[in-house]
């Protein structure tokens, strides 16, 4: 009776004035019934009583709130200011952020932090605080009330926030039987419209000032909704038209407009003031809290309808602005504060999970407005992401979800092709992702049977997107002509991006346990077959080279469709890596049988991305546009690269410790198309050709340093992601001094956002101290020098230039040559051990030979110096490796046998030579001058393991060879400072005889011209003369 007349002005309502009247005719006698007392008296007895150990304060967008790097379980775990500058984080390194609204302060909540979950006021005894027994309880009497009123008043909301009719009131709110014909036309907000599209509308339409359409405008971007015009139902009727046709006009969507009973919209407003008030009876005790839980979430008996709290959040999307902000602050004091109530919620937020998030993906209102925006208060928390996993098999509910919501832009072959996509939808698509990662982001401890099955089972369905995303967007070389129009790629390159985390979560928790290890593993396999099938119609052909034969389907880079996408194999080689870490390799074959396995299939791919790679630089897709340039780029970015480039090095590598060395590598000749570069090559005449067939040879020999010398994964060597990050610290800084965020920038960061940076700085680096201006850096300390590997695979083409003149320069500096062997690389482990037999194959010798024989040779084309670079790095690799391994063991068990096969003649004919004795006529060519110091290094080398094979106790050698060789090298060196020395003597005293040379030409030229000469000088002093009077 009392709610029309309050909210009777809707036009311009008087907010004071309506808050008065609510107050004395609603709600005081309702909390006056409620408490048995004064309202006032009984609250502040409630409030001396005690308050609750979880903060709970709810962030407004733009709000400071911090969260602790070391301290906090994941990065959504955040601080409130008050709490954090009360708290024992303030003095570890934290983050700062602006909230975008919406989330809330975790303190007290123990399974968001390692440490100090309770600030100082919140802390049991602190004063305000509830002491032991939690809370002060309610009387019985209080309690009782409440179970009678709540539910009227939640039943209350409910109907009139859902409420569909716009002419009618429910029955039992209908006063009299006869209805005034009083309407309001309501405008309702959108974000698809702007501020002025609204004013223009509204001033045509309604004819009003634009003072006027001001205030509208504003009231419905606050509020969500406003009553525009008021009259009866055929008048408001027609403005609701006009509004709808002049917004048109304006933009391709029209406002949303509804007409609305004067007495539907005042009971509409009231619910929403009841919603605030039951918010602010939540902070003042558990117990409203459990009665308003049981309430929202009892459901009636026998019958299929959702409870109340179901029914709003299903309804959250049709919901205007200021009533969904109401909702989700009720549900943050009352579910979100009672930990067993925040089960059963997210419970229901699960069952519902999917029809929410295609609301939302249809809604266009903000992330901060929609419910699904709750997930990350719920998914995070570690006991609750596992409960939803084994008891709601949330996994595969989000993952579902996924490909439910992806279906338009999946093309004819099952895969995914995001052409002409819309950027806002897959915006609200990545929420999805997000949600995956929330879930992912706490390892568990313990795994459970049930648990594991679930996960598993998440996982396979979470192969299915990825199924949909291995080899998606194929492209091919474009011959003839210019692309016309640039694929849009960014779309494929963004949602790997998000994937990124993800994927390496699910490697970790695999890795938990061997067990679902290795039947993920065998999932992941079965799919990447599945996929790798399908272009198998082909018949096989065959080719020799060095005695070996391959047997394999013809394929090629530069005319067949290519991707590169492939995230399947690339999780594969994450799976294949932690079977070898955790030693549970041992035990695949029971599993995947060695007839399954199929080596070769697995490596074709990642193989023709790299290709693809090399082609690119080769520049023989020019005609492709800057799309693909983009794509290889994103491929090798920091961002990207260590679920695509880095994965595509270990299937290699993979593929070389199970495939026969020779087989291995003439399939990757077949594939970069070199076959015939390294077969007796008729001299041409085409400079473009030449210059192709170079690059492509020095791509393909860039990877095979990085397949037997990238050996820096926990799993493919026995390192620690320390060692790793360590690394890579000191390869950025052998470039140059770098500041704390330049380095930062170029590391990768794991899923809590961290690059593990800060525990391992100090011992690879120095920091040094701005000066006036600039910045401080960080400068990289002498003994990890030695650690430069001048091929190392991060480094980009610039990168690597930058760092190998930087490290000649200085060693110049020292007085020292400028060789630049690699570091000894850690040992491969048992799985990856094979890798290394690459390096003594035939193939490969063949390959090293003639590009050696080509430079001695001083033929014109195909070789470079940056190609003689690679081989020396690839013979310095093998024999580093002998070295090693005769350090190690004694001489009759090594069988790695580079040294013997590099001064074994290649063939049998006449003028044939070794590699050692190419080495020794490359130091006499020319061109290659810069590479001479470490050619000298090589044949030490070679030397020094000619010695460890030949003596027969193994003690004395590593005695004796050290001194050896630091006295080859010390003789050496004497030599070749003498010829220096000799070098620079003569060019002296030839430019002593070119300068008396000159002289003497001079005093011929003027005893000639003696006249000219002496006229000159005259005039030469007049003019002096006079300047100096003038002056």
């Amino acid at each position: 009776k009392h709610v029309p007349n309050i909210y009777s002005a809707e036009m311009d309502p008087m907010l004071e004035k309506q808050e008065e009247m609510v107050q004395a005719m609603i709600l005081y006698p309702l909390e006056c019934y409620l408490f048995g007392e004064d309202p006032d008296t009984f609250l502040e007895k409630l409030q001396q009583s005690g308050t609750s150990q979880l903060c709970g304060k709810v962030f407004k967008g733009g709000e400071t709130t911090y969260s602790c790097r070391d301290c906090a379980v994941d990065p959504t775990c955040v601080l409130c200011m008050d709490c954090f500058q009360n708290s024992i984080h303030k003095n570890h390194r934290y983050k700062m952020h602006s909230s975008t609204g919406g989330g809330f302060c975790d303190c007290g909540d123990t399974e968001a932090w390692k440490a100090g979950p309770l600030c100082a006021k919140h802390e049991p005894g602190a004063s305000g605080t509830a002491k032991e027994n939690s809370e002060c309880q309610l009387n019985e009497e209080v309690m009782e009330h409440s179970r009678r009123v709540f539910p009227a008043v939640i039943k209350y909301i409910v109907d009139m926030l859902i409420w569909e009719e716009e002419k009618e009131l429910p029955l039992e709110l209908r006063i009299s039987r006869e209805k005034a014909d009083n309407y309001y036309c309501v405008l309702f907000n959108d974000e698809h419209h702007s501020y002025d599209h609204v004013i223009y509308s509204l001033q045509r339409a309604l004819g009003c000032e634009l003072g006027e359409a001001q205030l509208h405008t504003t009231a419905i971007d606050k509020e969500g909704r406003r009553a525009v015009k008021a009259g009866h139902y055929a008048s408001c009727q027609e403005a609701k038209e006009e509004i709808k046709r002049h917004s048109e006009n304006v933009s391709q969507r029209p406002l949303h407009v509804e007409v609305l009973h004067v007495d539907v919209m005042a009971h509409q407003k009231f619910a929403l003031r009841l919603g605030s008030w039951l918010n602010k009876l939540m902070s003042y005790s558990s117990d409203f809290r459990q009665i308003f839980c049981q309430i929202c979430l009892k459901e009636d008996a026998g019958s299929e309808k959702p409870c109340f709290i179901s029914k709003l959040i299903l309804w959250d999307a049709k919901l205007h602005k200021g009533a969904r902000k109401v909702l989700h602050e009720l549900i943050f004091s009352s579910f979100f504060m009672e930990m067993e109530y925040k089960k059963l919620f997210a419970v229901e937020f699960v069952k519902y999970y999917k029809s929410l998030q295609k609301e939302y993906i249809n809604d266009d209102h903000d992330r901060v407005l929609s419910v699904t925006a709750l997930s990350v208060q719920m998914f995070t928390v570690p006991t609750l992401a596992r409960h939803l996993i084994e008891e709601q098999k949330v996994i595969t509910i989000i993952t579902e979800t996924l490909l439910e919501v992806l279906p338009e832009y999946l093309d004819k072959n099952d895969k995914f092709n995001f052409q002409g996509y819309s950027q806002d939808k897959l915006n609200r698509v990545y929420a999805v992702i997000y949600d995956l990662r929330y879930v992912l982001i706490s390892k568990p401890t313990l795994w459970t049977d049930r648990l594991r099955e679930r996960f598993l089972e998440g996982f396979v369905s979470f192969l299915r997107i990825l199924t949909c995303m291995q080899g998606m967007e194929e492209i091919k070389r474009q011959m003839g002509q210019h692309i016309e129009v640039d694929p849009d790629w960014e779309a494929a390159i963004a949602i790997q991006m998000q994937l990124k985390n993800i994927l390496l979560m699910f490697q970790e928790w695999c890795a938990c346990d061997e067990e679902l290890l290795l039947r993920a593993y065998k999932e992941c396999h079965k799919a990447v077959m599945r996929c790798s099938t399908n272009g198998r119609s082909r018949e096989k052909t065959v080719f020799h080279m060095c005695g070996h034969t391959l047997e394999s389907r013809p394929y090629r880079v530069s005319t067949d469709p290519v991707s590169i996408h492939l995230p399947l194999s690339r999780t594969l080689a994450g799976l294949h890596v932690r079977l070898s870490k955790t030693g549970t390799i041992s035990r695949l074959h029971e599993f995947v049988s060695p007839e399954e396995f199929q080596v070769d299939l697995l490596v074709e791919y990642p193989l023709r991305c790299l290709v693809l790679v090399a082609q690119v630089a080769a520049e023989m897709w020019r005609r492709n546009g800057l799309s693909l340039i983009s794509q290889v780029f994103y491929y090798q970015d920091v961002k990207c690269r260590e679920e695509m480039y880095d994965k595509d090095i270990i299937m290699l590598q993979i593929g070389a410790s199970l495939m026969d060395p020779n087989h291995f590598l003439l399939l990757m000749l077949q594939r970069y198309e070199l076959v015939d570069a390294f077969k007796k090559m008729k001299p041409t005449k085409d400079q473009d050709l030449i210059k192709q067939y170079n690059v492509l040879i020095e791509e393909m020999l860039q990877i095979l340093i990085y397949v037997v010398g990238e050996r820096y994964v926990p799993g493919v060597s026995n390192v620690t992601k320390e060692d790793v990050i360590m690394r890579e610290i000191i390869h950025l800084l052998c470039i140059e001094p770098m500041a704390h965020s330049a380095i930062t920038k170029s590391l990768p960061e794991n899923e809590n956002n961290e690059t593990g940076l800060e525990s391992v700085i100090d011992k690879v680096a120095t920091f040094k101290k701005p000066g006036v201006s600039g910045h401080g850096v960080y400068e990289l300390k002498d003994e990890c020098l030695k650690e430069f590997n001048m091929f190392f695979y991060h480094y980009t083409k610039t990168q690597h230039s930058k760092a190998e003149h930087t490290q000649k320069k200085r060693r110049k500096q020292e007085n020292r040559d400028e060789a630049l062997p690699p570091p000894p690389p850690p040992e491969f482990s048992p799985a990856f051990s094979n890798v290394v037999k690459l390096l003594n194959c035939d193939v490969m010798m063949h390959i090293l030979r003639t590009i050696l024989q080509r430079a001695v040779e001083l033929e014109t084309h195909l070789w470079t110096e940056a190609m003689i670079q690679m081989v020396l790095h690839l013979l310095s690799l093998g024999l580093l490796e002998e070295k090693q391994q005769l350090q190690k063991s004694p001489e009759e068990e090594v069988t790695f046998d580079f040294y013997h096969k590099a001064t074994r003649m290649g063939s049998s004919a006449l003028n044939a030579v070794n590699v050692l004795m190419l080495l020794e006529k490359l130091r006499r060519v020319p061109q290659l001058e810069a590479q001479k110091d470490t050619v000298i290094w090589i044949l030490q080398m070679f030397d020094t393991v000619k010695r460890l094979r030949e003596k027969s106790s193994l003690a004395t050698v590593i005695a004796t060879s050290g001194s050896e060789v630091t006295k080859g090298d010390e003789s050496t060196q004497d030599k070749e400072k003498a010829e220096r020395k000799r070098k620079a003597e003569a060019a002296r005293l030839h430019r002593q005889k070119i300068m008396a040379q000159m002289s003497a030409l001079q005093r011929n030229f003027i005893e000639t011209h003696k006249l000219l000469y002496e006229n000159t000088l005259e005039t030469q002093g007049k003019e002096d003369a006079i300047m100096e009077e003038e002056r």
